[in-house]
C-alpha cells in the first residue's frame, strides 16, 4: 500500500497572504483604536477612526500584495522566456546544464545525463524550470490570490476590535479592545504554527510579544498627544 504524506508547501502562497492580512488588520486596528482612545477622544470618533483603518488598510495589503506577487510572477516569467530561448537555441548544452546539476545533488555523470535526457523528453522546459530556476506548480506565484488572500483577511481580523469598539463604549473600551485583540492574536499564531508543522505556543507568544508591543507603543502615543493638546 503506497506511503501517503501530508505535505503544506501547497499552502504556503495563500497561507501567508492570510495570516499577514488577519494579523496585521487586529493588530494595526487595535493599536488604532487604542491610540485614538487615549486622547480621550468621543467614542464615535474612536469608532470611524477604526473603520476607516479597516477599509484603508484592506485595500493597502491588497494592492500591496498584488504589486508584490506580481512582480514575482513577471521576474518568475522573464526567466522561463529566457530558458525557453535557450532550448530553442542549443538543447544539447541546456541537456548537459541540467545533468550537472543533478550531478552536484549526488548522482554519478552517466545517470544524471540519463535523467536529465528523459525528464527533457517529458517537459524540457518544466525540467528546467523546476530544477534550475527553482519555479513549480506548487509555489508559483499567484498576485490575485495572494491579493483577495491579503484583502480579505485583513478586514476579518479588523473587523473583531473594532467590533468590541463599538459595543463597549466608555473607559473601559481600551482594556476590552486590548484583551480581545491580544486573544485573536494569539489563536492566529497557534494556528499559523499549527498549519505550518510548528509549534503552536511558540508561534502564539511571539505575535503576542509583538502585539503587545505595537499596542502599547501607539497607546503611549495617544498619551503624549492628549498632554501635548
Amino acid at each position: 500500500m503506497p506511503h501517503k504524506e501530508h505535505h503544506r508547501s501547497h499552502r504556503t502562497g495563500w497561507l501567508r497572504a492570510a495570516v499577514l492580512g488577519a494579523n496585521d488588520g487586529t493588530l494595526s486596528t487595535a493599536s488604532l483604536l487604542l491610540g485614538i482612545a487615549a486622547t480621550h477622544a468621543p467614542h464615535g470618533s474612536i469608532v470611524l477612526a477604526g473603520l476607516a483603518g479597516l477599509v484603508a488598510g484592506a485595500m493597502a495589503m491588497a494592492a500591496g500584495e498584488y504589486v508584490s506577487v506580481s512582480s514575482q510572477a513577471d521576474t518568475e516569467r522573464a526567466d522561463l522566456a529566457l530558458e525557453r530561448k535557450g532550448l530553442e537555441a542549443d538543447e544539447e548544452a541546456e541537456r548537459d546544464e541540467l545533468a550537472s546539476i543533478y550531478i552536484d545533488r549526488g548522482l554519478d555523470v552517466d545517470l544524471a545525463k540519463q535523467v536529465a535526457r528523459q525528464l527533457m523528453a517529458h517537459d524540457a522546459l518544466g525540467a528546467h524550470a523546476r530544477d534550475e530556476l527553482g519555479i513549480s506548480q506548487v509555489l508559483r506565484a499567484r498576485p490575485l490570490q495572494a491579493a483577495l488572500a491579503s484583502g480579505m483577511s485583513f478586514a476579518v481580523g479588523a473587523s473583531l476590535p473594532l467590533l468590541t469598539a463599538v459595543a463597549v463604549p466608555g473607559t473601559s473600551l481600551g482594556f476590552c479592545v486590548a484583551g480581545v485583540s491580544l486573544c485573536v492574536l494569539a489563536l492566529l499564531g497557534g494556528l499559523a504554527a499549527r498549519m505550518g508543522g510548528a509549534r503552536i505556543s511558540r508561534g502564539a507568544l511571539r505575535v503576542l510579544f509583538w502585539g503587545a508591543l505595537a499596542m502599547g507603543l501607539t497607546s503611549g502615543v495617544g498619551v503624549l498627544f492628549r498632554v501635548a493638546v
